[in-house]
């Protein structure tokens, strides 16, 4: 796929050395479209987190190659990949990582403070963001006087903020209830189409994967 925003080549990655080695990707090829949206989905120990680690940049590969719009992140120094990670992409994990002592306003705006964008601006566009999930409302409470749903709505907000080309979604509703995950799912994919973002998915669950235009199953650390 020559107009591929995500490429892979060959992807291996092995944690340990030597007897206590453990392959955990073993030579993924991979191509996926600007606006494409993509579930990887595989058993516990498969590799479909550590493929999206190594696609997102938070990660390393053994050997092969990752690249984004055709530049390889392994030639990239580690302020190039902060800052790809900080513009590019967005991030959502199960477990929220929310900062408890902040506000709701603080905690979305914090990828602007990191990249020395001023805090009146940080604010505006966090605002927005929150405006998008709506939690306007929340933007003074603190993260822990949340319900799940609205810590996840909170994170999607902050994936939102500096806007990303990119979502990663690490089981982004692992730790919600069957309708609160719904709700979230349907703003995930509200999200994705206006504002044609790409979506890369880990997950469990069939309902999120069949949404995706494309289902990637992993297998002991190949895509079958």
């Amino acid at each position: 796929m020559t107009n591929a925003l995500l490429q892979t080549n060959q992807l291996h990655k092995t944690y340990g050395k030597r007897d206590t080695a453990y392959e955990a990707l073993r030579g993924v090829d991979l191509s996926i479209a600007p606006g494409e949206s993509v579930a990887i989905v595989g058993k516990s120990g498969s590799g479909k987190s550590t493929l999206m680690h190594l696609l997102a940049g938070l990660d390393t590969a053994t050997s092969g190659s990752v690249k984004v719009g055709g530049h390889d992140l392994g030639h990239m120094s580690e302020g190039e990949l902060s800052s790809l990670r900080n513009t590019k992409f967005g991030f959502i994990f199960q477990q929220f990582f929310l900062q408890p002592r902040l506000t709701v306003l603080e905690n979305v705006a914090l990828p602007l403070k990191i990249a020395n964008i001023s805090v009146a601006e940080s604010n505006r566009r966090a605002m927005e963001a929150l405006e998008q999930v709506e939690l306007t409302d929340k933007a003074k409470n603190r993260a822990t006087d949340l319900s799940g749903g609205q810590k996840q709505r909170v994170a999607i907000a902050r994936a939102l903020v500096a806007g990303p080309e990119v979502i990663f979604a690490d089981e982004p509703t692992g730790n919600l209830d069957t309708q609160t995950g719904h709700t979230v799912i349907k703003l995930l994919f509200d999200l994705h189409r206006k504002r044609h973002i790409t979506l890369v998915v880990v997950t469990h669950d069939a309902d999120l994967a069949k949404l995706c235009d494309r289902t990637i199953i992993i297998k002991d650390g190949k895509i079958q």
